[in-house]
């Protein structure tokens, strides 16, 4: 993280300082919601959960090493005197202005690029094809795992460093706000929407008010910024209305579904799939240039997400050799996304047990028969799928898991 003072952290968040002598003496280098993450310099934040109160940890954390501890109100030592803190209203909100406040003071030095991600399926194997992408050309921030929500973000945001150039957020939802809030922080230059699926249906309220929350993201675009939106979902392809900025849209095929806009387009031709389960294509860019794609990916569905990160790349500037290099060299970078293990048996395993959804477990379902049935160089293998319950589907769950059985049964799997 780049170096704060006490003083700085307080003006950032609008908070109160305690039990700090010489706030300019007090400087942090690192911020965890987790005690048991503490070293010397950290802002330890105090957050409530449902579970336990953050508060309680404050001395363990004080003894690790914390130097200043964001909270909602003082706590004291055995001595009644309060620990180093800065007192604010709400702490995961402080989170989110200090965040602000990092990218803001970096944007002051240097060019920095902010991206952001969302979409009900295939954020974070986007974000790892775009880290992977952007960190071959200067320093990168991405999430670690799925951090993607008003806690998630502004702890990505606090592992840059100095010379930080670009920042790969992703960003999820499961109520109308939780964008509109994610982009007023990090202020993207680039947003991506990728799809508009049925994941938390039951918390929104329905998929209607699921693509009224994906759209905050191009909503929060400035004019001269760059909205990348899935030409091939309905729902995405109607949010070039709510935005002012640039756009840059992608799908399968040459002839987009919008033609009247004359966006500029990525697109793929000639999509296959091997035995191993990788896609393979062409990749056409906006300036013309063609490229062969060999990915590492597993899934024909992920043919999408290779599209969206190469759009938020070119619209970002990047090179095309350097979006294709990166693309052809990055297999899975998350555990449990479609994660391949051969064991000394001969049994190939698929690991997707990340989370599920409709879109999601369709996917891997098509992959798996896929890989099942050989490409007549190598021969059928017998299928098996391991499947867990699909939750926050509201009214459609019923529905939903009653379609991934027919499914199951059309395509034979073993």
């Amino acid at each position: 993280m780049i170096s704060l003072s006490a003083t700085q952290v307080a003006q950032a968040t609008g908070g109160r300082l305690v039990g700090v002598q010489n706030a300019e003496s007090v400087v942090i280098t690192s911020v965890t919601t987790d005690s048991r993450e503490v070293t010397h310099g950290t802002l330890f934040v105090a957050k409530p959960g449902e579970a336990t109160d953050g508060h309680k940890f404050v001395p363990q954390a004080a003894q690790a090493g914390a130097v200043l501890n964001l909270l909602e109100r003082e706590v004291t030592n055995d001595a009644g005197e309060p620990y180093p803190g800065v007192v604010v209203t709400d702490v995961v909100e402080a989170m989110g202005a200090l965040a602000s406040n990092v990218i803001d003071r970096l944007r002051e030095k240097h060019p920095v690029t902010v991206v952001a991600v969302t979409g009900s399926v295939g954020k974070t194997t986007t974000k790892d094809l775009l880290a992977g992408i952007f960190g071959s050309q200067g320093p990168t921030v991405a999430p670690r795992n799925s951090y993607n929500g008003e806690v998630g973000v502004p702890l990505t945001v606090f592992t840059a460093q100095e010379d930080t150039r670009y920042f790969v957020i992703e960003m999820g939802a499961n109520h109308l706000g939780n964008i509109e809030y994610l982009c007023n922080m990090v202020h993207p230059d680039v947003g991506a929407v990728l799809c508009v699926g049925t994941a938390h249906a039951g918390e929104f309220g329905g998929v209607e008010n699921i693509a009224r929350t994906k759209g905050e993201m191009v909503e929060g675009l400035a004019p001269n910024g760059t909205a990348v939106l899935n030409d091939d979902d309905p729902r995405v392809r109607e949010m070039r209305t709510r935005t002012q900025a640039n756009i840059v849209s992608f799908g399968l095929g040459s002839e987009p579904n919008a033609p009247e806009h004359g966006d500029d387009r990525v697109w793929a031709e000639d999509v296959t799939v091997g035995a191993d389960g990788c896609p393979r294509f062409t990749l056409h860019l906006p300036d013309g240039s063609a490229h062969e794609i060999e990915s590492k990916l597993i899934g024909a569905h992920h043919v999408s997400n290779i599209l969206a990160a190469a759009s938020v790349a070119f619209a970002a500037g990047i090179d095309p050799q350097v979006i294709v290099a990166g693309l052809n060299g990055q297999g899975a970078q998350s555990r449990w996304r479609m994660e391949r293990t051969e064991r000394p048996d001969g049994v190939t395993v698929i690991n997707d047990a990340y989370n599920a959804n409709p879109q999601s477990m369709r996917a891997a379902l098509q992959t798996l028969a896929q890989m099942g049935r050989g490409d007549g160089e190598t021969a059928p293998r017998r299928t098996v799928a391991v499947l867990g319950g699909m939750y926050e589907l509201g009214d459609e769950s019923v529905a939903a898991h009653d379609a991934l059985g027919q499914l199951l049964v059309r395509m034979n799997i073993s």
